[in-house]
């Protein structure tokens, strides 16, 4: 009855699961070049992602369907910060894009529990992208500076945490 939703809440699952690898492998590039604060964006944006798998999981199973585990693409290695960014801004449009018109193709099939789903998801699909356009933003708007400074930060705070460790 509900074979429509059924794959299209599937695709989510896919898109949702190809997002959580592709921000994990940003958080772990930039927690590497002491970018703390987007590493810290990319793995709570990917945290949040992992919800949106599990919402989407318990809708298809309380509609009888299977959860197909498999990411819609494979991680792109970009290791250029302002890329990384682009790419997460254009994951989540893409993503608002879909989300709102599977939300109109659930409710065309008399499913308005999975038309929630996604219209809750378009939410924090919209935030996502906020979030990311912000920092693209701000690398166009302060160049490298605003890199260094993200940079120079995550250096004091790996001092400050050595330095209490060695104190005790």
């Amino acid at each position: 009855m509900h074979e429509k939703s059924i794959e299209l809440l599937n695709k989510a699952v896919a898109d949702e699961l190809y997002a959580v690898h592709q921000y994990m492998y940003f958080h772990f590039h930039c927690e590497d070049q002491r970018y703390e604060l987007l590493a810290g964006l990319f793995i709570r944006t990917a945290i949040e992602e992992m919800g949106h798998i599990e919402l989407c999981a318990e809708r298809i199973l309380f509609l009888d369907g299977e959860v197909e585990m498999v990411a819609s693409a494979e991680v792109k290695k970009i290791h250029e910060v302002k890329k990384m960014l682009e790419l997460a801004r254009k994951m989540e449009e893409n993503s608002v894009k879909d989300y709102n018109i599977w939300a109109n193709e659930c409710s065309a099939n008399n499913d308005a529990g999975s038309r929630m789903v996604f219209e809750g998801l378009v939410g924090d699909e919209e935030r996502h992208y906020s979030q990311y356009d912000d920092e693209v933003v701000n690398i166009e708007k302060f160049g490298d500076r605003y890199l260094a400074l993200q940079s120079i930060e995550g250096s004091k705070s790996a001092a400050a945490a050595s330095a209490a460790t060695t104190a005790e």
